[in-house]
C-alpha cells in the first residue's frame, strides 16, 4: 500500500545554501520518493510529528503561514485521495507512475472550486455516523454510544444544526467549553465530551474525509479532567466483604463472588467477567480478551478464586458461560449489558453497607483498589500497568493518583509535627 506524508527533506544533498532543507511530499510504495513542494525551513523550523511549520521558530518569521499551511494540506490531501481512486490497481503501477499522477492531481484542482468543495463538505454528523456505524459492526458499542453521545450535545449546542468540520474553530470550541462551565459540568464531562468531538474531528482527517484549512485542536486545548474523586478503598474493607455470609445461589451470594472473583483477576472489568465463558479457564490460568483495547490477559487463579469458580464450572460445557449474568458482547444486546451493570452495582452498594463501608463502592472501584494496594505493596507502577492491562503508563498514574496524594499528606504531617 502506498503511504504518503509531509516530511522535511534533510538528506546531504537537499541541504540549500542557506542552510535549510526543502519541504516535500514522502511517496513510499514498495521504493521512496520525494517531490520538492517549493518551500524550505530549517530542521528547528519543522514539526515532523504534525507535518508542519513551527510558527514560532526564527526561521519561519517572515512565512505566510496560513497560506502554507492550507497549500501544504490540500497537496496532501489531493495526494491521498489520487492514492485511493487506483484501488487495488494500486498494486501495478510503480512509485514514480505515482509521483507523475500525484503532480498530475494538483494542477487540475489546486486553487480551483474543487479545492473549496474539499474543505466544506464533510460535516460532524455525516463523518460521525459513518465512524458509529463502524463502531457497531465492530462491536465497539460503548465507543459508539460515546461517540454519539459527543455528537448529539455538541449539536444542542449548535441549536441542534448540523455543523461542517471547516467551520469549527478555536473560537468555537471555546464557547462550547463556557457552555459546559455555565451548565455547571465537572471537568471530567467536559473533558469527555471535548475529546470525543476530537478524536471524530480527527478520524476525518485520516480517513480522508476532510482537510483542514487549519486544525483547531493544534491551539485549543481540552480542559484536563482533574485528579477524579477517591474510587479505590483498602485491603482490610475487602476482608470485611468475605467475611460476609449471605444465603447460598441468592443475588448477594452471587455478587459478593463477583468481586472477589473481579478482585482477584487483577481488577477485571465487569465486561469482561460477564464474557467468561468456561473455554477461558486453562489448567491453572485464566485467559480473556479485554474488551475495552483487545489486548490478550492471563491471570493465574488463586486459591480463593479456584474455590469460587468450582460452584460455576460444574456440569458447564466449554462454550457455556460461567456466571448467571452474561453478555456476548455484541451491539444487539449492549443494552440488556447495561442493565446487568445497574443492577450489580445497586447489590454492591447493599455489600458495602453490610461490610461498613462509608464510601461509594461500584464495579470501578475493585479495579482501582487493586492498583492502589499493589502500590502500597511497593509494586512498581509498570507492573500495575500491565496488571490492568494499560496501554499507557499516564492512564495507570491516574488510577494511582489518589495513593501519591496519601503519601504526600502523610510525608508533610511527619515532617512539620
Amino acid at each position: 500500500m502506498a503511504v504518503v506524508r509531509l516530511t522535511l527533506d534533510t538528506r546531504n544533498n537537499s541541504k540549500r545554501k542557506d542552510g535549510t532543507f526543502p519541504i516535500a511530499l514522502r511517496v513510499h510504495h514498495r521504493k521512496t520518493r520525494f517531490i520538492a513542494l517549493g518551500l524550505s525551513t530549517s530542521i528547528n523550523g519543522w514539526d515532523d510529528r504534525n507535518g508542519r511549520l513551527k510558527k514560532s521558530d526564527p526561521s519561519n518569521k517572515y512565512k505566510d503561514y496560513d497560506s502554507i499551511e492550507d497549500e501544504l494540506h490540500d497537496k496532501l490531501h489531493l495526494a491521498k485521495k489520487k492514492i485511493k481512486s487506483f484501488g487495488s490497481d494500486i498494486s501495478k503501477i510503480d512509485v514514480d507512475y505515482l509521483v507523475k499522477e500525484i503532480k498530475l492531481s494538483w494542477d487540475s484542482v489546486i486553487d480551483t472550486p474543487e479545492r473549496h468543495r474539499i474543505n466544506n463538505g464533510t460535516t460532524l454528523l455525516e463523518c460521525g455516523t459513518k465512524i458509529i456505524n463502524r463502531k457497531r459492526r465492530m462491536n465497539s458499542p460503548s465507543t459508539a454510544e460515546w461517540y454519539d453521545s459527543c455528537i448529539k450535545r455538541f449539536l444542542k449546542f449548535n441549536n441542534t444544526k448540523d455543523i461542517r468540520l471547516d467551520e469549527i474553530t478555536v473560537s468555537l470550541l471555546q464557547d462550547y467549553e463556557v457552555d459546559f462551565v455555565a451548565r455547571g459540568n465537572k471537568p471530567g464531562t467536559i473533558n469527555s465530551y471535548m475529546r470525543g468531538i476530537r478524536a471524530l474531528y480527527n478520524k476525518a482527517i485520516e480517513e480522508d474525509e476532510f482537510v483542514p484549512m487549519r486544525n483547531p485542536f493544534l491551539k485549543y486545548k481540552i480542559p484536563s479532567s482533574k485528579t477524579t474523586k477517591k474510587r479505590a478503598t483498602s485491603k482490610n474493607n475487602f476482608l470485611e466483604i468475605r467475611n460476609l455470609r449471605y444465603p447460598k445461589d441468592s443475588i448477594l451470594w452471587h455478587a459478593k463472588n463477583y468481586i472477589l472473583i473481579m478482585f482477584n483477576c487483577r481488577g477485571m472489568n465487569l465486561i469482561d467477567l460477564v464474557k467468561l465463558k468456561l473455554k477461558n479457564i486453562e489448567g491453572d490460568r485464566l485467559y480473556y480478551g479485554r474488551s475495552k483495547t483487545g489486548d490478550p490477559l492471563s491471570v493465574k487463579i488463586t486459591v480463593e478464586l479456584s474455590a469460587i469458580l468450582d460452584h460455576y464450572t460444574l456440569g458447564k460445557n466449554k462454550e457455556d458461560y460461567l456466571f448467571p449474568i452474561n453478555y456476548d458482547g455484541s451491539t444487539e444486546h449492549y443494552e440488556k449489558y447495561k442493565s446487568i451493570r445497574r443492577r450489580v452495582n445497586e447489590r454492591l452498594k447493599i455489600i458495602a453497607n453490610d461490610a461498613g463501608i462509608e464510601e461509594k463502592f461500584t464495579t470501578y472501584t475493585i479495579r482501582h483498589s487493586w492498583a492502589t494496594i499493589a502500590k502500597y505493596l511497593g509494586v512498581s507502577t509498570e507492573v500495575i500497568r500491565e496488571g490492568l492491562g494499560h496501554n499507557s503508563m499516564r492512564t495507570t498514574e491516574v488510577y494511582l493518583k489518589s495513593f501519591e496524594n496519601k503519601i504526600l499528606d502523610e510525608a508533610n504531617e511527619w515532617i512539620v509535627a
